[in-house]
């Protein structure tokens, strides 16, 4: 992926602008957000930040799989990842920006986001290839501005324009609405899925379903793993 820079404005933080998808890194941009397929180490831990803190942790349970040092994950959201500059001043960052991001073997694909606004970590969104299944968090500060909708809108569009998937599905908690707010604005209905849902750290909870169907041709772009039989 050939990555250039955008300067919005004199303070503003550059901004990384990835080119067309290739070899399973796609990019997406939505009117405040910008999706990538993580390009090293940092891009990776700043989208787990987002995610583990308290809040995120109740609905997703990863348990301790996630960053649990509160400094640590505070810190990892205060960046900007286009801000080169920022970043090499740190050892600790220097080191995970010179990790590549390793692609897993076809079975996902991760987009992480980036606010237009701020050029800080925004989040993240999951798009599972065999089952269609697509999960996402934001961050705590980008939580309760109606990025959630835009965010599982870019994961509708990786799946239906850049993979070829027909229907999406995602699940959540009866009691998480702002999920289920945000996937019914990003054009998701109610369907049909097991109840019951066992998390990561193997608390069992209420599942609600959605899916998301497209009428319109299939396509898939460059970057597009080869499905699974």
């Amino acid at each position: 992926m050939v990555w250039s820079r955008l300067r919005r404005g004199r303070t503003a933080p550059r901004l990384p602008l990835p080119g067309p998808c290739w070899h399973r890194r796609h990019t997406l941009r939505t009117d405040r957000l910008l999706l990538y397929t993580p390009e090293t180490t940092l891009d990776l831990a700043a989208a787990a930040a987002a995610a583990s803190d308290p809040e995120a942790q109740r609905w997703l349970g990863w348990g301790d799989r996630v960053v649990a040092d509160v400094d640590v994950r505070e810190g990892l959201l205060r960046l900007l990842p286009g801000d080169t500059e920022t970043l090499r001043r740190s050892r600790f960052l220097r080191n995970l920006l010179a990790q590549p991001y390793e692609l897993h073997s076809g079975e996902e694909e991760v987009l992480v986001g980036v606010r237009l606004d701020d050029g800080r970590y925004a989040g993240c969104t999951v798009l599972h290839l065999g089952t269609g299944e697509i999960g996402g968090w934001l961050a705590p500060e980008a939580r309760g501005l109606g990025l959630g909708t835009e965010l599982f809108r870019a994961a509708a569009v990786l799946g239906h324009t850049h993979l070829g998937l027909r229907t999406l599905r995602a699940g959540h908690e009866p009691a998480n609405t702002a999920s289920g707010r945000a996937l019914a604005k990003a054009g998701f209905v109610a369907a049909d899925g097991p109840p019951r849902h066992t998390l990561p750290d193997g608390r069992e909870i209420d599942a609600r379903w959605l899916q998301r169907t497209t009428t319109a041709p299939l396509t898939r772009c460059r970057g597009a793993a080869p499905l699974p039989a």
